[in-house]
């Protein structure tokens, strides 16, 4: 797994203190990260990602001026933004979507073990999606309950050539750079330009919203 030679930045925004310094505690201390800075509200993480630079946000769904979807969305509608991680208690189907829609890269439950948390964030700060053990399959079975979602995604698609649809197909199933490289005989760079392309014809932010709309699809 490909990660950042320098230590991953990351900002932690959560509107309970005791919460913030357990992440603290448990992130600061982990090879290869640094918690940078805190924020405890959405409306606080513009400036704080202004002061910080962090490669990856943890992002509370729950607060109480902002929420967290939509300081995702403001954040990641930014010139070169970090990634974000939703890290939250509700895992409702409709919040995993709406997070993944405003172009979180993952969505975890604060119960998530810590080590599985530092290999997340250092996934994230990668430009992998990680969701949750549990949410995927969800995430399969509600993807195309949206009115017209199917219709949309089809007529999106339609503008990628066959081999970015393959590779749409399997980013889609959760393969990694390298695993499609070796399924459709390419080397890794032409993957990585695959996917750039895709994410640059569809205007999609990164891979989890290539496989939504996949699955939207119903090509995967």
């Amino acid at each position: 797994m490909a990660r950042v030679t320098r230590p991953v930045r990351v900002l932690i925004v959560d509107d309970d203190p005791m919460v913030r310094a357990g992440l603290t505690m448990m992130l600061d201390g982990a090879e290869g990260i640094a918690v940078v800075g805190e924020a405890a509200d959405g409306d606080e993480v513009p400036a704080a990602a202004d002061a910080h630079a962090p490669d990856v946000v943890l992002m509370d769904l729950r607060m109480p001026r902002t929420d967290g979807i939509t300081a995702t969305r403001r954040l990641r509608g930014r010139a070169d933004p970090p990634e974000v991680a939703v890290l939250t208690t509700f895992d409702t189907d409709e919040n995993i979507l709406r997070a993944l829609r405003a172009g979180a890269a993952g969505f975890l439950l604060k119960d998530t073990p810590p080590e599985q948390l530092v290999q997340a964030v250092h996934r994230v700060a990668s430009g992998e999606p990680i969701l949750s053990p549990g949410v995927t399959r969800r995430l399969m079975d509600r993807a195309v309950v949206q009115a017209g979602a199917y219709e949309r995604a089809r007529a999106a698609l339609d503008v990628l050539t066959p081999r970015e649809r393959e590779v749409v197909v399997a980013v889609a199933r959760g393969r990694a750079n390298a695993e499609i490289a070796a399924e459709l005989f390419v080397s890794l760079a032409t993957v990585k330009a695959h996917v750039s392309t895709v994410l640059d014809k569809l205007g999609l932010d990164n891979r989890t919203q290539i496989a939504l709309l996949a699955h939207d699809a119903g090509l995967a």
